[in-house]
């Protein structure tokens, strides 16, 4: 257990550049906090204190702003900034290194008592305000844009983007290897397209504005 709580702070101060000490860590953060409470919740919905273990999320929540059900699987290296507004679903899964950002939601759309919350592969970061709604993957390594809405699987090192979320890469082509936080350089398809058709138009406007000139030039008859 305390192997595990020193690697939460080694994460933060490797993602983190304003965290200046283990001990800021260990006393301001409240994402590392809502994941200390949640594994005491899980241990106990595990063993079948399903009431307990509900109320000591409900405590973590009023404590840190974040929501976790104790239910829901943490992967180990995952990282919770800000914190505030997070909410993490019942049947959701997340993998290893993991980043969330401020007011992301892992949500369900089904009233069954079945998989409804999202999984998330490793490496994946998740912008501030995204909302993951449905029981699909993330593929590892994915990057989601802040404020998309993403309600379908996506594919592994993907960027999404938009509302409803659509998927692209990065300069068209997949992004590998480390944890990516960049949440400003992400490619937009939709304006790729109409950036693409106002290219075309301009190109079409030169083309009429040359056949125009063409007509209006004089014959040789009336020279």
């Amino acid at each position: 257990m305390l192997e595990r709580m020193r690697r939460d702070i080694r994460t933060v101060l490797e993602r983190d550049p304003a965290a200046r000490s283990a001990l800021e860590v260990l006393l301001c953060y409240p994402g590392v906090h809502a994941i200390w409470h949640h594994r005491l919740a899980h241990w106990m919905w595990r063993r079948g204190w399903l009431t307990t273990a509900r109320f000591v999320s409900h405590l973590s929540r009023f404590v840190t702003g974040v929501e976790i059900h104790p239910a829901a699987r943490l992967g180990d290296g995952l990282f919770i900034d800000h914190g505030m507004g997070v909410v993490i679903g019942e049947t959701a899964e997340i993998g290893e290194n993991v980043t969330l950002l401020q007011g992301v939601t892992l949500g369900g759309t089904s009233l069954r008592r079945e998989k409804r919350h999202p999984t998330l592969g490793d490496n994946v970061v998740v912008g501030a305000g995204a909302k993951i709604l449905g029981a699909f993957t993330i593929g590892a390594g994915s990057r989601i844009g802040a404020g998309s809405v993403v309600v379908r699987e996506v594919p592994e090192n993907s960027v999404v983007v938009g509302v409803p979320g659509r998927v692209t890469y990065r300069n068209g082509q997949r992004v590998k290897g480390e944890i990516d936080l960049d949440q400003v350089n992400l490619p937009d398809p939709l304006a790729r397209t109409v950036e693409n058709l106002l290219d075309r138009i301009h190109a079409l406007e030169v083309e009429v504005e040359e056949l125009k000139q063409g007509l209006k030039a004089p014959t040789p008859r009336e020279r």
